[in-house]
């Protein structure tokens, strides 16, 4: 066998997959991959683009530019409250994916557990297992907000788990903690001694309330590993920045297979991310007022269509419930394709809790997502005339995208 098992167990992204179908198609509505659709604010490109023509074009430190480390430790200090030495304890990776990959390589020895709350994104469960770890899946459901209870975290640690993985605001869910539930998993961490990897890519997309960081809880700070960057909320998702902040000797962990790895995030992309720490709040936050203008819009279309959807409370997906058109997940999203050319990600892509759902990410206009709605008000009249007897087929909808609230 010339494929390392690990690697040959685990399967393509189910994101990518249709990805892959959609760029072979015409005329596709792609509600597929969490992408903004706004283009990174002309500041941060500029600052890039000055970098270059400064003739900034080397590698930098394997810990990424101090001057950006500081601002980050800023910014953390400025919206959570959170006090991080620029020198030690943070490092500016490749993306949030890369993050979470040398935390967990960092973390964890052969048959270590780490806890996921499911449905959660794609790269959890194999990037767990690529670090010699076990995932286990902790099962979150639409009756509790897909939101995880401690309850359900204590009963499943074991002597060999080794961590929880935390992400809030969820993708795909939208889902969010409050933080009555947030201390209630920082005692159970505490109690068993356990480290929380805490993915908040999506913090600043919350709509309801303030994010309160896993990092910021009492006594947590020196037992989490924080993940954030830049991709969502100041859409610079191709400049790949992020970083991880937390106690110095886990970050160093992380440098160490850094630099044997990935070496350094690229400097122009470093330099983006520091103007976006100086001056890119404002361009942000009037992202995040639009995005929760499409995810009411979106929302309540989908309602009207009579796929449940709850409102999602942070990042920018809607993941409606589609049983009631008889289809399974992957049916769904296959057929609205291939019938509607309206691409959308099969629940079961984020683990079999996803089952009856489907992702669908509203970072997207309004004329797009009231399109959108229209193709999948046919498509679901369509389910319903040809499943006419057959047991949860929908009936046909009314009309919802004219209503523009």
């Amino acid at each position: 066998m010339r494929i390392a098992r690990v690697v040959e167990a685990i399967p393509p992204s189910g994101i990518r997959r249709f990805f892959d179908i959609v760029s072979q198609m015409d005329d596709v509505i792609s509600l597929g991959v969490g992408e903004p659709d706004f283009v990174t604010p002309w500041r941060i490109r500029e600052a890039a683009i000055y970098s270059i023509e400064r003739g900034y074009t080397q590698y930098t430190s394997n810990w990424g530019l101090l001057e950006l480390r500081r601002e980050i430790a800023h910014l953390l200090d400025r919206r959570y409250g959170l006090e991080y030495r620029a020198e030690g304890e943070v490092l500016v990776t490749v993306g949030v994916s890369e993050g979470l990959d040398l935390a967990l390589r960092a973390l964890l020895n052969p048959g270590d557990e780490v806890l996921i709350p499911e449905p959660c994104y794609v790269s959890y469960r194999p990037t767990t297992l690529l670090a010699g770890g076990v995932p286990v899946p902790i099962r979150t459901d639409a009756s509790h907000g897909f939101r995880v209870r401690p309850a359900d975290l204590e009963a499943a640690v074991t002597p060999r788990t080794r961590a929880i993985l935390l992400n809030f605001p969820c993708n795909p869910t939208g889902a969010t903690l409050r933080r009555s539930e947030l201390e209630a998993i920082s005692r159970l961490a505490e109690r068993h001694d356990l480290v929380v990897v805490s993915d908040e890519i999506y913090a600043e997309l919350t709509y309801e309330g303030r994010h309160c960081s896993f990092a910021a809880l009492p006594g947590m700070q020196n037992r989490t590993i924080l993940l954030n960057g830049f991709s969502k909320a100041f859409a610079m998702t191709g400049w790949r920045m992020a970083y991880a902040a937390g106690p110095a000797d886990l970050i160093a962990a992380m440098t160490k297979i850094h630099q044997y790895t990935m070496l350094s995030a690229p400097i122009a992309s470093q330099y983006a991310a520091l103007e976006a720490c100086r001056s890119g709040e404002q361009e942000m936050e009037l992202m995040v007022a639009d995005y929760a203008r499409r995810r009411r819009l979106f929302v309540d279309g989908l309602n009207a269509l009579g796929l449940e959807c709850r409102l999602p409370e942070g990042a920018f997906y809607a993941f409606p419930c589609i049983r009631a058109t008889g289809l399974s997940s992957e049916e769904f999203a296959e057929r609205l394709l291939r019938e509607e050319r309206v691409a959308v990600v099969p629940g079961t892509a984020f683990g079999e809790g996803g089952e009856g759902h489907v992702r669908c990410s509203y970072a997207a206009g309004m004329e797009t997502l009231r399109e959108a709605l229209r193709r999948m008000e046919r498509f679901i009249q369509g389910c319903g005339s040809r499943g006419a007897g057959r047991r949860g087929a929908v009936e046909a909808p009314v009309a919802v995208v004219s209503a523009g609230r």
